[in-house]
This record gives C-alpha cells, structure tokens and sequence, in this order.
C-alpha cells in the first residue's frame, strides 16, 4: 500500500487542475470529526451515560424534604384549635441497603465504558464511510473523464470515417458502427456523470459539504500480512468487542442489585416538626408546638410473592444474552477481519492485473490504428481496441479505489480507524473523560446545563424542521 493507491491509469485522466489546492482526505475526515451528526449522537448518548453514573450516585446519599401546611378546621369541639399551621423537616439516610447503590455505580461505570467503546466503534464507522465516499467521488470523476474522453475520440473517429466514405474509401457499413459505438458511448457517459452525481451527494452527506477537487489520498499505514494476524490484531482492539464485555458486566451488576432485595434495609431518620395555632387555640390564646426527633428505620423483607426471585432470573437472561451477543459479534469481527483482508488482498491483485491490461491495450490500439491506415485492420476492429482500453482503465481506477476502501475496513475491523489512530490536525480530540468527570459527583438538584443545540453541519439552508406546502394544481 506504500505509494498513491489512485494514481491514474494516466495522470492527466486523473487529476484534472492544481492537487495543491485540492481538499485532501485528511481534511474530509476532520471536517466528518467534527460535523457528522450520527458522531455528535453519540457523543451526547455516552454524555447521557456518564449522567446514569451521577444517578446511582445520589441514591446513596442524604434524602431531604420539607412540609407545610394551613388548616382550617370547620367543626371544633373540646379544645380542638380552629386554624394551624405546621412546618416540617425530613432526613432519611440508609446505613445499610445490601450492596445495591455500589452495585448500581459500578453498573452505570461499565456502561459508560460501553459507551465509550461504541462511540469508538462509530468513529470507525463513519470514518470508513467517509474514506469510501471520497474515493468513490475519485473513481468517478476519472471515470466520467475517461468516458468523455472517449466520446471525444469516438467523434474524431466517426467524422474521420464520414470523410472516408465520401471519397469511397470504406462503407456505410463502417459508419453505422462508428455511429452506434458514439451513441452507446454517450450513453455511458450519462450513466457514469449520474453516478459520480450520487457520489458526491454521499459525500455530502457523510462529511457535510460537497467536495472540491480531491487529492489523492496519503498511503495507508503498514497492513498485516497474514489473515491470522489481522485477527488477533481485531480480537485484542476491537471496540465492538469491548462494548458488548462491558455491557456483559453491567447486566451482571443488575443481577446483584435485585438480589439486593432480599436483604434487610437499615435507615438512619431525623425529623423537626413546627406547629401553630394562629391564635385560634383555646381562649384565645395563641400557641405553638415544636419537637425534633431521631431513629433508626429496618426494613426486613419475608415473602414479596416471588417478585425478587423472577427479577434475578429476568436479568440473568439478560446477561445471557449479552454473553451470547458477544460470540455473535465476535464471530462478525473475525468475519470481517478476514474479508475485508481478502478483498484487500484481491484488489491488489486486481490493479497488477489491471495495469497489464491497460499497458497492452494502449500498445493494441495503437497498432490497431496503424495497422487500419495499411488495410489490415477495419474500423471495427479500431473501435474494439478503442472500447477494451476503457474498460481496462476503468477497471484500473475501480481496483485502486476497492483496494484503499479494503485496506481502510481491514483498520478499522482491527479497531485501528479511531480519530486517535488517525491523527487528525483538526485540533483538540473530543474527551469523553472530561465531562464524566464534571457530572457523575454533582450533588446539586438545580446545576442544568444549558439548553441543546445541534453542532451538526446541516446540507441546507432554512430553520430546521421547516413545513413544505406542498405545490397546488
């Protein structure tokens, strides 16, 4: 993979303008880094996560609340007083709870971890996304200009055998082919500008513009050798895999938190209550009453109709689950470890190949020419040679682009397409540490942040969400 992977099949075919000014693939992955909205997702869901972790936390802390109230009692009899006002104070604490706010931090801490490694796994994602959308937008503009470049030659030709046949020298029969073979030509030429029309709106899509011009991208770094050592590679780093262990581990914290149930719960509690009469108490006379009082609070359970038990077991099929996911997707990354290695493997074939063919193809239509100007060779024979040297150099193109986009999925099937393998010049990398250490010890009940807005570049212009009227007949 060391040396351009897209060079041309001809230079001037591929790059058509000044490469120095053309927007290269390491500035299409930062502008994807910071403006793709299935990242910026992400992000915000492990955010939410690293909240679940503040949660846990504040079960385990001082519960306070305060009462009051005005009542007017419409009958009195006795010494009953007519009005009061009570004002009350309420602390509860559990010095003991079997486990289940430790349980429940630890379980949210594994979360987080998964949340982590899927947003890892996104990066990789779209970052394989946007590499096969550059590509694609390399493959084909080379395409759409060898094409037109074809019809091109392909005019030269017919009006060249137009010229010929009024003077006798070759048939009607050889203009109908030179006919046909332009128009068919043409037709290419549409099909392939659709589609490099489609390339660069998927483009847009993934990375939040559309692209300039695009310099070929830089080499790869040194890829494995062997498929055994791609896998052992994508078992050790692959982020999938670390996601899917650490929501192993979470679904067995939940098994200890509802087995929690069973034990006794030990509360320390604290009340102050204040009341007065308003002047309605007996005589007249105004009074009031105060008391403070402390305990403690044990709450044992003996039978809750098998709740406890069908909970447990609830979970435990759940971290079954997970567990067996884990095989799931180990297997799916061993899977594409390997295709991704053989489909590099193949592509690099391919362009060797392709290079042959294109290589002698050139040298054929050229002796195919000179050969027609003798008689050996007729016009159909020109245009054979004319169509074969095409389909060799876009086959060319296509190869080098499957092999970068193969060699980019094998990265990042080895969990080594993330933005810190990648070293991006976009600035500072997103820290998810920083905000999990902002939030998960807030003990505040009125610290908000600030209202959300989407960081995300839109494709067009307007408020979002904005309403179409549809067009009236």
């Amino acid at each position: 993979m060391r040396g351009g992977l897209l060079a041309a099949a001809s230079a001037a075919a591929l790059i058509a303008g000044g490469a120095a000014q053309a927007e290269t693939l390491r500035e299409a992955l930062v502008q994807t880094y910071n403006s793709n909205p299935t990242i910026m997702a992400q992000r915000a869901q492990l955010r939410s996560l690293d909240e679940s972790v503040a949660v846990a936390r504040a079960q385990g802390r001082p519960q306070v609340s305060g009462v009051g109230g005005l009542n007017q009692n419409l009958i009195r009899r006795g010494g009953v007083p007519g009005r009061s006002l009570s004002l009350g104070v309420d602390v509860s604490y559990d010095v003991f709870n079997g486990g289940r706010v430790r349980n429940a931090i630890r379980a949210a801490d594994d979360r987080v971890a998964a949340g982590r490694a899927n947003l890892r796994a996104t990066e990789g994602d779209i970052f394989t996304e946007a590499v096969a959308a550059y590509m694609d937008v390399i493959r084909d503009r080379t395409v759409v200009t060898l094409n037109r470049n074809q019809v091109r030659v392909l005019g030269t030709n017919l009006q060249a055998t137009r010229d010929r046949f009024e003077v006798g020298d070759l048939t009607r029969t050889d203009v109908a082919q030179s006919e046909a073979r332009l128009s068919l030509a043409r037709s290419s030429l549409a099909t392939v500008e659709g589609r490099l029309q489609g390339s660069e709106e998927n483009f847009r899509r993934v990375v939040g513009e559309l692209p300039d011009e695009l310099a070929p991208p830089e080499p790869l770094p040194v890829l494995p050798t062997t498929p055994e050592q791609a896998e052992d590679i994508a078992l050790a780093n692959n982020s999938d895999l670390a996601a899917i262990a650490a929501q192993s581990r979470a679904a067995g914290r939940d098994i200890s938190i509802a087995q929690a149930d069973r034990l006794p719960r030990l509360s320390g509690v604290s009340s102050g209550d204040y009341a007065n009469y308003l002047g309605s108490g007996p005589s007249g006379i105004s009074g009031s009453t105060q008391s403070v009082g402390v305990g403690v609070q044990a709450r044992i359970p003996i039978y809750q109709g098998g709740l406890v038990g069908a909970r447990v077991r609830q979970l435990q099929a759940v971290q079954s689950q997970f567990l067996e996911r884990g095989v799931e997707v180990e297997r799916l990354v061993v899977a594409n470890t390997r295709a991704a290695f053989a489909s590099y493997q193949a592509a690099q074939e391919a362009i060797e190949s392709n290079q042959v063919a294109v290589n002698a193809n050139t040298l054929a239509l050229e002796g195919t020419r000179a050969e027609q100007t003798v008689g050996t060779r007729n016009v159909l024979d020109v245009l054979n040679a004319e169509q074969e040297l095409l389909n060799s150099q876009v086959a060319l193109v296509t190869a080098r682009r499957d092999a970068y986009v193969a060699g980019f999925q094998l990265l990042n099937a080895m969990g080594r397409a993330e933005a810190e393998d990648l070293n991006l010049d976009g600035g500072v990398l997103y820290d998810p540490v920083i905000n999990y250490k902002r939030v998960t010890r807030r003990a505040s009940d009125w610290s908000d942040d600030a209202a959300p807005t989407a960081v995300s570049t839109r494709t067009v212009t307007g408020p979002p969400n904005t309403p179409v009227t549809p067009p009236r007949n």
